[in-house]
């Protein structure tokens, strides 16, 4: 099991980059912020843009994977995301991950978009298959209803090849095949529940989806599909205590899981918790579930 920790964009860097510095230190294997222009869990909150934020991580870690948690289509565009893909791979010699999702309407509402669900996983779908062919060839011409490229050029190419990890978020049906097809790897929060156990019964169901969707795929023995967990998304914070924590890396590992996110503790909610439960964690813990 693989462990990682999402650190929001809150924070003017001053504050933030010890941080960073602290989960490669806590032994993680992989630090993520989110991506968004405004955040609907703390949309009063200060904010800062996602590529510079994870700029500044790679050059203040060595080792730690870095990722967006995750990177929508409502406020950007595959050709050029591509240059800030192509950059942050450079910049952290290979470390970068792009993990990716159809996104709420929030941002794009700010954008003066009103797309619907449907709208918004069917431009999602194009954003994936342009954004590949931008990071895998040059000379990109694409027409499609949500973007377009005319002759878009992705020199130098990716440090990770053929290009860096898509990680795709997915729960619904069309975006589950889409992870099958075209990610490295699934993120998921699992379903919206109002108890542990319904919470853990729905991520069930969402893995048995994924497994057929893999069949579909033809990649039901893809042994290096990443599946990731972000254990936040269940009714408790995940850094209640360790005892807490413990628990839910055993049961993500049992449920298949490779990899589990938690949130780098917060005062207030969201993610209200101590950094004395996240360093005991860390230093109980997490090298005993990762040697597992």
């Amino acid at each position: 099991m693989r462990f990682g920790i999402t650190i929001l964009p809150e924070h003017r860097w001053s504050e933030a980059e010890p941080k960073w510095r602290a989960a490669e230190d806590m032994g993680f294997d992989h630090a993520w912020t989110y991506d968004h222009l405004v955040w609907a869990g703390l949309p009063d909150a200060p904010w800062f843009g996602t590529t510079p934020t994870l700029t500044a991580a790679a050059l203040a870690t060595k080792t730690i994977r870095l990722g967006t948690f995750v990177t929508s289509p409502n406020f950007r565009h595959p050709v050029t995301f591509s240059r800030d893909v192509l950059a942050l791979d450079d910049i952290s010699g290979g470390r970068f991950m792009c993990g990716m999702g159809t996104g709420g309407d929030l941002d794009s509402r700010l954008l003066g978009e009103a797309l619907t669900l449907r709208e918004r996983t069917d431009r999602f779908a194009e954003f994936v298959v342009l954004l590949d062919r931008m990071l895998t060839s040059d000379h990109v011409s694409f027409d499609g209803a949500f973007f377009a490229a005319d002759d878009a050029r992705s020199l130098p190419g990716c440090v990770q090849q053929p290009r860096v990890p898509f990680l795709i978020a997915a729960n619904g049906p069309k975006s589950l095949r889409l992870a099958a097809e075209n990610g490295q790897g699934w993120i998921t929060y699992g379903k919206a529940a109002d108890t542990d156990e319904q919470w853990w019964q729905g991520l069930s169901e969402l893995s048995a989806r994924l497994d057929d969707a893999l069949a579909a795929a033809g990649r039901s023995d893809d042994a290096a599909f990443e599946r990731h967990l972000s254990v936040d998304g269940r009714p408790q914070f995940s850094l209640e205590s360790v005892d807490r924590f413990e628990d839910l890396a055993g049961r993500a590992a049992e449920a298949g899981f490779t990899d589990m996110t938690i949130h780098w503790p917060r005062p207030d909610a969201p993610y209200a918790g101590s950094l004395r439960t996240l360093e005991a964690v860390a230093a109980q813990s997490l090298p005993r579930f990762q040697r597992q």
